[in-house]
């Protein structure tokens, strides 16, 4: 949208976990804004389609297989950005999991998965775009926390670790791009429950009647009275994204439907 204070245009955004759920709602929408868009995921397929998406509504965009937790497929996915678009201005780590479980339930090596994918692979992300930002000028890193990085979460200890840490490390690299002047701008989202594939498929095991009772636990715990929609959250990302937020690094964009404000 041209002209729009939340214009993108002339900007090239690598979006992960761009196969669903905030991933692809962000990567249509920051084309929908003029971005090129090139949507990372795991899930090449599913990428692929995406990114036919955006084109077919008359978009820029490129689908990128990436796995996060590999140092290797970073670099490559960045490289083959800078190839097709000619630079990288906007990075969303958006790719995560999660899992239910005590500490004393949850094995080492699940504890070590989540961490890898919701934490390193923010590190990394940030690692190998960051230097192609300061190439391009400068640029704005939007890292996708959580709520349970704000605050702890009974039978998530592994998934509060992780997104606790993407709240810091987030603070300590807008300090550092400050410090040396790189013209990049870091900030973290941390979303209440949003209604997305990966909240869906934590309660696929329950029967119809219990997911919904599952489902209405979650929108109860927001006093706006719903659960998040993916939008909700792309729209916090393309405002972070664009120069509306100009001033804004470091910051931690809460949207929670109120969820925070009342505990």
């Amino acid at each position: 949208m041209a002209g729009s204070v939340y214009d993108v245009s002339g900007k090239v955004a690598l979006v992960t976990g761009g196969a669903s759920g905030i991933g692809a709602e962000t990567a249509r929408l920051l084309a929908a804004h003029g971005a090129k868009v090139a949507v990372a995921d795991i899930n090449e397929g599913v990428a692929k389609e995406n990114a036919a998406a955006i084109e077919a509504a008359g978009g820029q965009a490129m689908p990128i297989a990436l796995d996060v937790i590999q140092e290797a497929s970073w670099e490559a996915a960045v490289n083959d950005t800078l190839q097709k678009f000619g630079g990288v201005h906007i990075l969303v780590n958006a790719a995560g999991i999660e899992m239910t479980a005590k500490i004393e339930d949850t094995s080492l090596s699940d504890f070590k998965k989540i961490i890898a994918v919701n934490l390193e692979g923010v590190f990394l992300g940030m690692k190998y775009a960051m230097p192609a930002m300061r190439a391009a000028g400068g640029g704005s890193i939007i890292n996708i926390s959580s709520i349970a990085g704000i605050k702890g979460f009974v039978r998530q200890s592994a998934y509060v670790a992780s997104k606790g840490g993407v709240r810091l490390i987030t603070k300590a690299a807008a300090a550092e791009a400050a410090h040396y002047g790189y013209n990049v701008r870091v900030n973290s989202v941390h979303p209440g429950a949003i209604d997305t594939p990966m909240v869906r498929d934590m309660i696929a095991h329950h029967d119809e009647a219990r997911q919904q009772v599952v489902l209405d636990k979650m929108r109860d715990m927001h006093p706006i009275g719903r659960m998040g929609q993916a939008i909700d959250i792309a729209n916090a990302i393309l405002f972070l994204a664009s120069e509306a937020s100009s001033f804004m690094t470091g910051s931690e964009v809460v949207v929670d439907g109120g969820f925070t404000a009342i505990d």
